[in-house]
């Protein structure tokens, strides 16, 4: 019996070293341990509604994040010794950075309350909390397009009161009601309700994230023309100059999707592809800034970004916001604002994390959405009482920053030859990866690491595959640490020489990579494709296509009404419809006209069962 459980343990630590985990991680039970367990007498069904009751007591899901990611604290900081982290933390930077202050713009210029130092500060925050604390370094947090339409949506609804409360105090005590909120769900494990989240509901919020960069690109253009509006501004607005930001934001689109079409192709040696695919988005972005400072580009003066003093707020005013200050009757008015903001982030930031460890990414580090839930309750409550934005979760930076820090490989020629399609990912044996229609973009990997492959392996090359990820935490603190960097007087100075046509074109190329990359835009390609060049396996031929139509409409529904609301004064309930896209899912769609095998191609979930062991695992 001995030998036999000694085997047994053997083995169980043989497979943890195959996963990455060490000795001490690995335990196998032995026959003394199991003889005192009081449940060893229980049939599976009852051991199973133990383990939900377990998971139900308060604050079991915070202990079980810290307690399953605490092993793993050193070595996430150990493993960013590695030359990904490098391009990592310079793409994300740019790609989190600047759409932050370009969304603020509108707030910034509505409410007079906030400035560029107050964006650059929340995301700095937001990167030092989830980076040195947090379970899941490597999801990005900063300033988002939602957040900044609910905070200038609360600024019309009270300005338009004839006893208007100061703003800041009344954003403050939403902050903290919705930080409470935070808290409570975190606490209750409430986060276990992601494992209705599918793609379903991802691909839907997604389509609309990336119209909404769409949106915002064409915004910023536009409200560089003159009008009445900005007749008041310094330097004043031009015709000229509006044109030269037109042919910036153009200059900024192609020559970005050139350096990502260069870096996908097999031109030049694989060293520079890897580099173009690395540093192409910011080389893109320096040099159409450059070019507004060359001849009559130049002499046309196009619009730049407006900057504030050095570490200082808006208005000057002290940093310290003191909400209890407020009259009594607003507080309890800025409870339903506190709500919307709880129910935005709960799926905002929590789908951002399921993007960040997608089906696609080969993670090893276990996740901790109720731990990290609570911690974006502290950053929420922090960013009230400092009056800046409030930070949460990215689309599409989060699973953007996870992409960069992809280590490619290729698996064996046994492999290829038993496997004619490696990366489908979509066999019997492994029932956590999903076929290609789930992959946002794991057709079109970056090239690999040149540590990774050789010269003159040409079909080998084609079969390379995602074999790991950089899991660590600089990439994300590095990134927040250069926004305290920009705060400083000369780089601040280096931020307002950068034209507003530059962030345009920079949010049509953010908006268009993730809309292309997005599950409705592939299902909608899939009617007009060639049929005769689509891949046999696609898993799109074993559903109808009216089948497919009726999956996309619904989604398309939800997509239109939340894009409808959000240009209405009613935009403070938006949060709420994306919300109501997880029981439609649940509830509405399995009612109508779909065979299981079709729902099971056509929807899946967004993450491995892995990472959703920490809310329960999946459906």
């Amino acid at each position: 019996m001995a030998d036999t459980s000694t085997s047994r343990g053997e083995k169980i630590r043989e497979k943890g070293r195959e996963g990455g985990y060490p000795d001490n991680l690995v335990t196998a039970p032995n026959s003394a341990a199991v003889s005192r367990s009081p449940s060893v007498t229980l049939g599976p069904g009852a051991q199973g509604w133990l383990a939900r009751l377990r998971r139900t007591r308060l604050g079991a899901g915070i202990y079980s994040d810290i307690r399953s990611r605490a092993p793993f604290y050193v070595s996430d900081w150990t493993d960013a010794w590695n030359y990904r982290v490098v391009p990592a933390v310079v793409l994300i930077f740019f790609a989190n950075v600047l759409p932050g202050i370009a969304f603020s713009l509108d707030l910034i210029e509505t409410t007079q309350q906030y400035g560029v130092s107050e964006v650059l500060l929340s995301s700095f925050m937001a990167s030092f909390i989830f980076s040195i604390f947090g379970a899941q370094p490597l999801c990005i947090a900063g300033v988002t397009g939602p957040i900044t339409v609910l905070n200038k949506t609360i600024f019309d609804i009270i300005e338009r009161q004839p006893d208007a409360p100061n703003y800041l105090q009344f954003v403050g005590w939403v902050y903290l009601w919705g930080a409470i909120l935070h808290w409570i769900t975190a606490i209750l494990n409430w986060c276990n309700f992601l494992k209705y989240v599918t793609l379903f509901s991802c691909d839907t919020f997604g389509f609309y994230v990336s119209w909404v960069y769409l949106q915002y690109g064409v915004q910023v253009i536009t409200r560089q023309f003159p009008s009445p509006s900005n007749a008041g501004d310094s330097p004043t607005p031009t015709l000229d100059g509006a044109f030269v930001g037109i042919i910036l934001a153009f200059l900024m689109l192609v020559s970005s999707y050139l350096f990502r079409t260069a870096s996908r192709s097999a031109l030049f040696h694989r060293h520079i592809r890897r580099f173009l695919a690395d540093y192409g988005m910011p080389i893109s972005l320096v040099a159409a800034s450059a070019m507004a400072y060359w001849g009559r580009f130049n002499h046309a003066n196009p619009t730049t970004l407006p900057i504030g003093r050095a570490f200082m707020p808006a208005g000057d005013r002290e940093w310290l916001v003191r909400f209890w200050e407020l009259d009594g009757k607003w507080v309890g008015i800025a409870f339903p604002f506190g709500f919307a903001l709880w129910v935005l982030f709960f799926f905002d930031h929590n789908v951002s994390s399921l993007m960040a460890q997608g089906t696609e990414f080969p993670l090893r580090k276990p996740p901790g959405f109720h731990y990290d839930f609570f911690l974006l309750g502290i950053t929420t409550f922090t960013a009230g009482l400092l009056g800046v934005p409030a930070p949460n979760g990215l689309i599409p930076q989060a699973p953007i920053h996870t992409t960069s820090l992809l280590v490619m490989g290729r698996p064996s020629k046994k492999d290829i030859e038993d496997d004619p399609t490696p990366t489908s990912r979509g066999s019997d044996d492994q029932p956590h990866k999903h076929p290609r229609l789930h992959m946002p973009h794991i057709n079109d990997e970056p090239e690999p690491d040149p540590t990774q492959a050789r010269d003159g392996e040409g079909d080998l090359r084609r079969h390379e595959v995602p074999v790991g990820v950089v899991e660590q935490r600089v990439s994300n603190l590095a990134q927040g640490a250069l926004c305290l960097v920009l705060l400083t007087g000369p780089f601040l100075h280096v931020l307002s020489l950068i034209p507003r046509g530059v962030l345009a074109g920079l949010f049509w190329y953010m908006g268009a990579d993730a809309l292309e990359g997005n599950g409705i835009t592939r299902k909608l390609l899939y009617f007009l494709r060639d049929k005769a060049l689509t891949p046999s396996d696609e898993p799109l031929h074993k559903v109808r296509k009216s089948r497919i139509l009726l999956f996309v409409t619904v989604q398309l529904a939800g997509f239109g009404a939340t894009m409808a609301v959000t240009q209405t004064i009613a935009a403070i309930g938006f949060p709420v419809i994306i919300l109501l896209l997880v029981p439609v899912r649940t509830l509405l769609v399995p009612r109508l006209p779909f065979t299981a095998e079709e729902l099971a191609i056509l929807d899946g979930p967004t993450a491995s069962p892995f990472t959703m062991e920490s809310v329960g695992g999946t459906l």
